[in-house]
């Protein structure tokens, strides 16, 4: 069985579905002490500590004690799964990760080619721009402002850190092995190139039986051609009745070029699209009045049978300006942050009790814990792949639910559109068993 300690949970998500692609069972749970935890039939448990937004040492404090747990349901294998670009306490989450095992090496491998993310001589590019330079510089929590990942990695850990550049990985695996076991002697944390997906093919095959391995959820997609694909295991699932004379719901919390673009391109598809003006936040009388009428309006329209989007305001005056009525109220980015997050799942929570839907989309890694601890969703099973990194998932509650989880950065710009579609045609057949 593998282990993975994620720092959110659409990067749990993530790395479920490159798994569960090769018929892996996988199992996400946000409690790692939760006595609903069953291990049977379970290939791969994933442990999200929502931890990216913590300080360093809460971080840590997370990632050790998720990862004793999972030592201590026999895991030997582990994989520290974070954000694509380096965002939250990397250094102090991998070495969380070491010191609970006592071990002195990890692999890490940033690169994700099917979502832009790529790494060149340990210069980190997405979508061809380096780091510094595409939208995560402004990141609202943490701006990336370099893009030497070997550098970002040494200002949070004393462990020493070195690169294996691309070169290296096109003579093969056995020369990028040898190369790894030669810099072990010597670095705690080597970070390897990734310039396209034969690259991670190539990795894997060097790789898969360290004890560690850590970054982005891509090279956990290769690792089963190597360890071992499962048979299709036929597996009855218990996944909620979809009501067909209603529409689907969606809410988004993600200030994400992707995520804007999704949104902009569901209302010209003729969604009924909703804003959150964050600024209202910040009176709590006026908001109260204006709660109520979204969350009928919006519970009416889905009764009416159209699709419904509900996102945070994302004009940048706007949102420049409740930054600034915020601070001056004593609120900091991170408390702004959590205000809209846990506003947009209670909102939520109301429409799908008014609507009896339970099947829906969330964007954005901050609103999506929120919505799940808001409907005390604590673990799920990863389902289906939508796209690249986006997977349905169902709950593994009494009453079940299904629903993808989006991180911010990734999907297409008629992704939600297919989501709603894939959630539509999950349908069950005599027996409870999905077709």
């Amino acid at each position: 069985m593998i282990g993975v300690v994620a720092d959110d949970i659409t990067g749990a998500n993530d790395i479920g579905i490159m798994f569960a692609k090769s018929n892996y069972n996988v199992d996400v749970y946000s409690s790692i002490q939760s006595e609903d935890i069953q291990l049977k039939g379970t290939d791969v448990i994933i442990f999200d500590t929502n931890s990216r937004f913590d300080e360093a040492k809460t971080a840590y404090q997370k990632v050790f004690q998720a990862t004793k747990e999972l030592q201590k349901r026999g895991i030997t294998q582990f994989f520290n799964k974070t954000c694509s670009v380096f965002r939250g306490n990397i250094g102090a989450e991998f070495d969380a990760m070491l010191d609970a095992l006592e071990e002195d090496f990890a692999i890490v491998v940033l690169g994700f080619p099917k979502n832009g993310r790529t790494t060149i001589h340990g210069m980190h590019y997405v979508y061809g721009q380096l780091l510094e330079d595409s939208a995560f510089r402004h990141d609202p929590v943490h701006p990336m402002s370099s893009s030497n990942l070997v550098d970002i990695l040494k200002s949070q850990t004393k462990r020493k850190v070195t690169n294996i550049k691309e070169g290296i990985i096109k003579q093969g695996s056995e020369i990028l092995r040898e190369t790894i076991y030669s810099l072990k002697k010597d670095y705690q944390y080597v970070i390897i190139d990734v310039t396209d997906q034969a690259d991670l093919q190539t990795i894997a095959h060097a790789v898969h039986d360290f004890t560690i391995l850590a970054g982005s959820s891509a090279l956990a997609e290769e690792l089963p051609t190597v360890i071992g694909k499962k048979p299709v295991q036929e597996i009855p699932k218990r996944i909620p009745e979809y009501h067909l004379e209603k529409g689907l719901f969606c809410a988004a919390g993600s200030l994400t070029p992707q995520t804007i673009e999704q949104i902009e391109y569901m209302k010209e598809q003729g969604a009924s699209v909703f804003e959150l003006e964050s600024l209202s936040l910040l009176d709590k009388q006026q908001f109260k009045n204006t709660r109520k009428q979204l969350i009928n309006e919006m519970a009416a329209n889905m009764n009416q049978g159209k699709n419904v989007i509900f996102h945070s305001t994302n004009h940048p005056v706007m949102v420049r300006e409740t930054k600034q009525k915020a601070f001056q109220q004593g609120l900091n980015n991170r408390e702004i942050s959590q205000l809209v997050s846990s506003t947009l799942a209670e909102i939520t929570e109301a429409v799908l009790q008014l609507t009896g839907q339970k099947r829906f989309v969330i964007a954005g890694g901050d609103t999506s814990a929120a919505v799940c601890h808001r409907l005390k969703i604590n673990g799920m099973r990863v389902w289906k792949e939508i796209q690249p990194g986006l997977p349905s998932c169902i709950s593994l509650i009494n009453d079940p639910m299904l629903f993808v989880l989006k991180s911010g950065s990734f999907g297409n710009q008629d992704f939600i559109k297919q989501a709603f579609h894939h959630l539509k045609e999950q349908l069950l057949e005599p027996g409870g068993v999905v077709r």
